[in-house]
C-alpha cells in the first residue's frame, strides 16, 4: 500500500464525521443522492455510500472510500443503483474503527420480515458499548464497528408491526445525537434526536419528489426548495408524495451544535433561518468589539476564517486582505516521499502573500485553535514573510473539552486550552497577542441578543463549556470526568472568567449525569 498522509493543515481541526442525504419520488435517484452528498463532502471525506430501491432490482449498494467526485460520478457505477429511492452517506471515523474498514461505512442496511431497511446516522451514540454489549449478549452478530449499526439490531429485536414504528422503538433506547435517514421499499423517514444537536432538513423536488439533507446546500445543488428543518425529537415518513410527522419522544428543549454555525455547515447554507456566512461575519464583528488592536492588515486563515475576518475588518475599519493563499489542489492524500516535503507541513496547503504582509502588523482570524501546532506554523510562515507583529484573533471560544456527539475530537489532554490559560496559549504560539470571542459574544453572533442564558443554554455548547446535555456514558466508563455541576455545591473556582480550568481539576457528574442515571 502507497504511504498516504491525511492533510497536514486539516489534522489540527475539529472534523464534523459524516453528511446525510436521501431522495424519495425520483427517477435516478441514487444520482440526485450523489449530487447531494457532493455538496457535502465537507462533513466526511474519508468514505461514502448509497443504497438505492428499485421494483425489479430490489435494494442495490455501493461503498467506496475517497471522494465522492472518484467514485460516484461514473456511469458504469452509477447504473448498478437504480430507482426513484436512495439515500446516502459520507463520514470521517469518530465511533468505531480508525483507517480503512470498509465495513464501517455507511449506509448499513437490514433485512426484516416486512422487508430492507437501510440507514445512514449522522452524530455519536453515547450509551453505544452498553447497547452493544446487551445485544451480543442476546445473540446479535455485529458486522461493523460503528455505533450507528446498533440501531439496525435494535430495530431487529422489536415487536412492532411495520419498520418507522420500529426504528421509533430502536431510537428511544438511544442516547446522544442522531441525525438518521433511512429507507423502505417505499419510504423515505429522517429523525432528529430529542435536543436536535445535528442538523437535518426537508427539500420539495418536482412532483411527489422530496429529499433529507443534513444542510441547506446540499438541496441547492439538486434545484430543491427548502421547506423546513426537521424539528428536534420529530420523524417524518414520506411516500406518495405525502409527509407526515410524529414526536416519537418527550418533550426536551432542543440544544443545536452552536459549532456548525462556526466552522462544520457550509457558509452558503442556512440555519434555523440564518445565514451561516452571515453568522461568521458577524462572529468577526463581536471579535473586533471585544478584543481590539492596533494593526495593519486582517488576514483570514482560509478558508473557514474568512467571513469572520471580513466582519473583524469592517468593525475594526483596519483594511481586509488575503494574507495567506491556499493551495487548492492538494487534497487528503498527498503522497509523502522524503522527510524533506515531510517537514514542508502546513507549507503544502498555505503560502503567504509575501507582499502584503511584509512590514505589516497582522491579525490573523482563524475559526478555532485545537491543538495550536498548524497556529504555530502559520504564525512562523507570517514572520518569515516579513510581518512586523502577529495577532490572533479567534471566532470561537477555547475549545476545551472533547466532543462526544458526532465530532472527531482529540482527547481532552491533547486540547491546548485544557491545558493552558489563553496568556499561556499565546506565549506557546508566539504571538504578540491572542484572544478568543467570548461565549455570549458568539451566542450574540448567531442571533441571541442576551448571550448565552446559563441556566438552560440556547445551544449546545460542550466543547467550549464543558456543559454536555447528555451524559456521555461511554466514556465515563473509560475514565472520562465531568465538569462540577456548580449548583452542587462542590464545584468551587479553579475556573478563572475565560473558563479555562486545569485537566487535573478532581471532577464530578454534572446535574445531567445524574438526571440521566
Amino acid at each position: 500500500m502507497q504511504p498516504f498522509l491525511a492533510d497536514p493543515f486539516d489534522s489540527d481541526r475539529l472534523h464534523e464525521e459524516c453528511g446525510v442525504f436521501g431522495v424519495i419520488g425520483m427517477a435516478e435517484a441514487a444520482n440526485f443522492t450523489a449530487l447531494g452528498l457532493h455538496a457535502l463532502q465537507h462533513r466526511g471525506q474519508e468514505a461514502g455510500g448509497i443504497v438505492a430501491f428499485d421494483p425489479d432490482k430490489g435494494f442495490n449498494s455501493a461503498h467506496r472510500f475517497g471522494y465522492v467526485r472518484d467514485n460516484f460520478t461514473k456511469a458504469s457505477l452509477m447504473e448498478t443503483l437504480p430507482g426513484e429511492l436512495a439515500i446516502g452517506h459520507v463520514r470521517y471515523s469518530t465511533a468505531g474503527a480508525k483507517g480503512p474498514a470498509i465495513r464501517d461505512v455507511q449506509p448499513f442496511f437490514g433485512e426484516f420480515a416486512m422487508g430492507g431497511c437501510a440507514i445512514a446516522h449522522n452524530g455519536n451514540i453515547t450509551n453505544a458499548a452498553a447497547l452493544r454489549r446487551e445485544l451480543i449478549e442476546r445473540g446479535s452478530i455485529f458486522q461493523s464497528g460503528s455505533d450507528s449499526e446498533c440501531i439496525i439490531h435494535l430495530m431487529a429485536r422489536s415487536i412492532q408491526r411495520n419498520i418507522p414504528e420500529r426504528m421509533k422503538d430502536a431510537l428511544r433506547r438511544v442516547e446522544g445525537a442522531f441525525s438518521v435517514i433511512a429507507m423502505t421499499r417505499t419510504k423515505l423517514i429522517g429523525v432528529r434526536d430529542p435536543l436536535g444537536v445535528r442538523p437535518l432538513v426537508l427539500g420539495k423536488l418536482a412532483g411527489d419528489g422530496y429529499a433529507l439533507a443534513s444542510e441547506t446546500c446540499a438541496l441547492d445543488i439538486i434545484g430543491a426548495e427548502f421547506v423546513r428543518e426537521i424539528e428536534p425529537g420529530e420523524m417524518v415518513v414520506i411516500s406518495k408524495g405525502q409527509v407526515e410527522s410524529s414526536r416519537p419522544f418527550g418533550p426536551a428543549t432542543g440544544r443545536f451544535c452552536i459549532f456548525e454555525h462556526v466552522y462544520f455547515s457550509r457558509p452558503d447554507s442556512i440555519i434555523g433561518g440564518r445565514s451561516v456566512y452571515e453568522t461568521r461575519s458577524q462572529i468577526g464583528v463581536e471579535l473586533a468589539r471585544e478584543a481590539p488592536v492596533d494593526a495593519d492588515l486582517v488576514c483570514p486563515v482560509p478558508d473557514s476564517g474568512t467571513p469572520a475576518a471580513i466582519g473583524y475588518a469592517r468593525e475594526s475599519g483596519i483594511p481586509f486582505g488575503m494574507g495567506i493563499i491556499r493551495n487548492q489542489y492538494m487534497g487528503r492524500t498527498f503522497i509523502e516521499p522524503t522527510e524533506q516535503i515531510r517537514n514542508m507541513g502546513v507549507r503544502l496547503k498555505l503560502n503567504v502573500n509575501r507582499a502584503l504582509v511584509k512590514g505589516k502588523r497582522v491579525v490573523l482570524v482563524d475559526d478555532s485553535v485545537v491543538r495550536g501546532t498548524t497556529s504555530r506554523k502559520i504564525k512562523d510562515m507570517i514572520l518569515d514573510a516579513g510581518a512586523a507583529e502577529v495577532h490572533f484573533r479567534i471566532a470561537s471560544p477555547p475549545t476545551a473539552w472533547p466532543c462526544f456527539y458526532g465530532v472527531d475530537t482529540p482527547d481532552r489532554d491533547k486540547l491546548l486550552a485544557a491545558r493552558m490559560s489563553p496568556e499561556e496559549m499565546r506565549q506557546w504560539i508566539g504571538v504578540d497577542s491572542l484572544a478568543f470571542v467570548s461565549l455570549d459574544g458568539l451566542y450574540r453572533a448567531v442571533g441571541e441578543a442576551q448571550g448565552r442564558n446559563a441556566a438552560c443554554p440556547q445551544y449546545c455548547d460542550a466543547c467550549f463549556s464543558g456543559d454536555y446535555p447528555v451524559a456521555p456514558f461511554d466514556q465515563m466508563e473509560r475514565g472520562f470526568r465531568m465538569k462540577p455541576d456548580p449548583l452542587s455545591g462542590d464545584a468551587e473556582a479553579q475556573e478563572d472568567q475565560t473558563g479555562y480550568q486545569p485537566v487535573d481539576h478532581t471532577l464530578t457528574p454534572n446535574s445531567a449525569t445524574r438526571a440521566a442515571e
